[in-house]
């Protein structure tokens, strides 16, 4: 069910600010940090993808339980698709369960 809501749900900035329990300025200081993306605008309201929940919610848990800053959180993340990118790779290469 969480697939299909990620595949297919268009969210704004409130919903996801509600959604992750925090101001719609911290969504904002996660996307001018590089850490969320938004699509691309239609009707002059910013709209993200439903995946970006998840990664929202990540984002914010590395921020709490870690202390990082912004920056560290960007960091943590770009290194944790690294990981997800090569252990794909592997997988598809037979290297990896």
């Amino acid at each position: 069910m969480s697939e299909i809501f990620e595949h297919y749900a268009l969210l704004t900035i409130h919903d996801l600010s509600r959604l992750c329990t925090v101001e719609p300025q911290h969504i904002l200081a996660l996307v001018e940090e590089g850490i969320l993306q938004e699509l691309p605008e239609s009707g002059g309201e910013s709209r993200f993808a439903g995946e970006t929940l998840r990664r929202a919610r990540l984002a914010l848990r590395l921020q709490h339980d870690l202390e990082l800053n912004l920056a560290g959180v960007a960091l943590a993340l770009e290194l944790l698709d690294e990981i997800h990118h090569l252990r794909a790779v592997m997988q598809r290469a037979g290297a990896y369960p």
